[in-house]
């Protein structure tokens, strides 16, 4: 378990984090969202034992961040933002000394190694030195690195940033299949990431925890949520009879396209019915979950909690 407790840090006169407190429990995946500058960094530095707070705790497996700071970070395994390494290393040396400095038993290194470099589908730049390998390729060295020990908590800042579509497919699946008996909090500003492998939501802006909730529960906050889209020729029209039935609650009209929003969970069924009435051509028609980025700009812009 993580456990922080009014966790503060100053830099001089300004306040980075203030007075966080929060616990994480195996299996939640936890998606730290924040805009720029909100602390979000500075929070899993904290957490990783990286930076003393300014005041509060963190005790992570029961071992206090200041006070036993090396048995805390055996538990971690930390992909900060950047990825630093070393460089004039290739991505096997330098795996290889992760391995070492881990304290990875000799006899397990080589196979900890190869399962990283398989999960990480890492073989092909194996003997490239790390500064010469792509942002991409970086990265994925930087969370094989992370999951060597395979430790029961990981702390990810930005594990995609820089990989291509098909990359990211592929270490949403390895965090995936790592969620059901670990700790995984993942900072990012991909919503979609966050809605695509996270099953608890937090979100700090002006360095202060603003929502603590689930993907899910964020979306339904969402005033699209349940509300019914369509593409029409006759947008306006239609805008100007279904604003009239009882299950909406207002209309907009962007050119050809309508968003009708829901005062009933039937909502769907009347405008099916009214196109149905009055023979509409709509080209295209759904009902929406809701959201992310709507909801995330309300929240961090102080307009909803």
């Amino acid at each position: 378990m993580i456990e922080a407790q009014s966790l503060r840090k100053d830099f001089g006169s300004f306040t980075a984090v203030k007075d966080l407190s929060f616990t994480v429990e195996p299996g939640q995946v936890l998606g730290f969202l924040g805009p720029n500058g909100a602390g979000k960094s500075t929070t899993m530095k904290m957490l990783t034992g990286f930076l003393a707070p300014t005041s509060g705790t963190a005790r992570v497996n029961g071992h206090d961040l200041v006070d036993d700071s090396l048995a805390a970070r055996r538990c971690m395994g930390y992909l900060p933002e950047g990825a630093p390494s070393y460089g004039e290393m290739t991505v096997l040396q330098f795996l290889q000394f992760i391995a070492r400095a881990r304290e990875i038993l000799p006899a397990s290194r080589d196979s900890a190694v190869n399962d990283c470099v398989e999960k990480l589908q890492l073989k092909g730049v194996l003997h490239q030195p790390v500064d010469t390998l792509s942002k991409g390729f970086r990265r994925r060295v930087g969370l094989a690195q992370a999951i060597m020990h395979d430790p029961p908590i990981l702390i990810l800042d930005e594990p995609t940033d820089g990989l291509d579509p098909n990359q990211k497919h592929e270490v949403r699946q390895l965090i995936d299949q790592m969620a059901s008996d670990k700790i995984i909090i993942i900072s990012t500003h991909i919503l979609e990431e966050v809605e695509a492998v996270c099953n608890r939501v937090m979100i700090i802006a002006d360095g202060e925890l603003k929502v603590d909730d689930s993907p899910q529960g964020l979306v339904a906050r969402s005033r699209y949520h349940n509300a019914v889209s369509m593409v029409l020729d006759e947008a306006q029209k239609a805008a100007s009879v279904l604003s009239d039935l009882p299950e909406v609650a207002g209309a907009e009209v962007s050119g050809r396209e309508l968003t009708v929003f829901p005062a009933s969970d039937q909502l769907f069924s009347a405008v099916s019915n009214a196109i149905s009435q009055h023979d509409w051509k709509v080209h295209e028609l759904k009902l929406e979950a809701g959201r992310f980025d709507e909801v995330f700009r309300e929240i961090t812009r102080g307009g909803m909690s």
